[in-house]
């Protein structure tokens, strides 16, 4: 069967992973992509699986030899491989997604709900979305007991952020909505993950909700005609004195009463 462009895309940006081991071996700090193949957009694809693979995030590594900063420092895409335009478009892609890994990769001690809500709205301000930042006397008033339930256990206060990029030609009359999971760690509440390793990554629980930001910066960046809302409720879910526990039946926002099983 003769591969999807899907396929063709995937496979070049995969080609980008592999030639990066092979530039970072060699310490390569600059290369050129010309395009030489029946793929039109084949330069830039490949530009992308490269610049997906040198990510490094920045962390808190204070050893010299763990600090190295990345070899590969700049693309360049020449001849017609792709139009200025283009390059300025894939460009604002990625910083979306390299927003999104800095704050999944963020530990709990640097990135608390308050601090993504801030993390968030300071990306808005440099792209172009706006950002409202709901406090807890907020979402008590406006009774969103389901987070309110999950921030019970922890001594830190949950936050409801509200995104949204709405350019004057947006070509929708209704917003598209995008909700993203903001859990910046999740013990399991009373009901607590069984060890070993389970706990390890979840600091990433709140994955769902940098993708939200990473998507509304892209967005903004390139000014992409459409009227967006991101939504993303954040806390930790930590087993303290006033935790939810199973059995608990909590009202949410809708009024709809709900039975906890599992915290």
């Amino acid at each position: 069967d003769k591969p999807t462009a899907g396929q063709v895309a995937e496979a070049l940006r995969c080609s980008g992973h592999t030639l990066h081991g092979l530039l970072k071996a060699e310490k390569v700090v600059e290369v050129f992509i010309h395009n030489l193949s029946k793929t039109p957009d084949a330069a830039l694809l490949l530009a992308e699986g490269l610049t997906l693979s040198a990510y490094q995030f920045e962390g808190y590594k204070t050893d010299e030899k763990s600090r190295k900063a990345p070899a590969l420092t700049k693309i360049s895409v020449v001849g017609k491989a792709a139009t200025k335009a283009q390059i300025t478009e894939l460009d604002g892609l990625l910083q979306g997604v390299l927003l999104a890994r800095d704050l999944v990769n963020a530990p709990l001690n640097k990135l608390n709900a308050v601090q993504l809500a801030e993390r968030i709205a300071l990306a808005g301000d440099e792209a172009g979305y706006t950002t409202d930042i709901l406090d807890l006397a907020k979402i008590e008033a406006l009774r969103m007991g389901g987070l309110i339930a999950v921030n019970l256990g922890s001594p830190e206060p949950p936050t409801f952020s509200i995104l949204e990029y709405k350019p004057k030609n947006a070509k929708n009359a209704k917003p598209y909505v995008l909700v993203g999971k903001g859990v910046v760690f999740d013990t399991g509440g009373l009901s607590l993950k069984p060890t070993p390793n389970s706990m390890d990554m979840m600091k990433c629980d709140m994955a769902g909700g940098a993708a939200v930001a990473g998507t509304l910066f892209a967005l903004a960046k390139n000014n992409v005609p459409l009227h967006v809302i991101g939504l993303v409720p954040a806390t930790d879910n930590r087993p303290g004195g006033l935790a939810y526990a199973p059995g608990d039946v909590i009202t949410m926002h809708s009024g709809l009463t709900v039975e906890i099983k599992n915290t």
